[in-house]
């Protein structure tokens, strides 16, 4: 399960509180593997009663309040370690743009170039802030980063940064196939407009 993975790699960086552990996860590891909070708050239930994590009350403000810190397990660290040693799993492709790009026939031509506008603008931004992540890997201005490498002889911190870089130039590479993709798509568009225009 990869949601339960990435939640114990954060943890590797040091004990935090499962607010903590959500807005690090979209800030890091969530380009990586997207899950919203409402899958992240169960899976830290599950991922406690199965001992992979230990939860503890933390002061909370005032008037005695707490909450709950998660710290990873050496059940947890095992795990990691058989997940890394498992297959990875390929799951069928399902693109909705591509399946609307194979059936353009049934939009017309605005609604057409649409579509591929606006894969073209998700995947500029994706380029972007994937490129944001790299630039703060490479600086160590990444607090959760600061963090993990803290727990590391220093002579491991090439290593491990250079690990992170090359999952996000996975992505990078990636969103750059889509926005090349799109920029043929719409070049495909026109020439089929132009040629569908009668000769004067």
């Amino acid at each position: 399960m990869s949601l339960r993975s990435a939640l114990l790699t954060l943890l590797t960086a040091g004990p935090q509180t499962g607010y903590d552990l959500a807005k690090n996860f979209h800030s890091s590891v969530g380009f990586l593997w997207h899950a919203p909070d409402s899958q992240i708050y169960p899976e830290l239930k599950k991922m406690q009663a199965e001992e992979l994590i230990d939860g503890y009350p933390v002061p909370w403000g005032t008037k005695g309040a707490t909450k709950t810190e998660y710290a990873i397990t050496e059940t947890g660290l095992q795990y990691l370690n058989t997940w890394q040693g498992q297959a990875v799993t390929y799951r069928p492709e399902r693109s909705e743009v591509r399946l609307r790009a194979a059936y353009f026939e049934f939009a017309d031509d605005d609604d057409a170039r649409a579509c591929l506008e606006e894969h073209l603008r998700h995947y500029q931004q994706v380029v972007e802030s994937v490129h944001g992540q790299i630039r703060d890997l490479k600086d160590q201005s990444a607090a959760i980063h600061q963090r993990r490498l803290a727990r590391y002889p220093e002579a491991d911190h090439p290593k491990i940064t250079r690990f992170k870089i090359f999952a996000y130039e996975g992505i990078l590479k990636q969103a750059e196939a889509e926005i090349s993709w799109a920029q043929d798509g719409l070049a495909m568009l026109e020439e089929l407009t132009t040629a569908a225009q009668p000769r004067s």
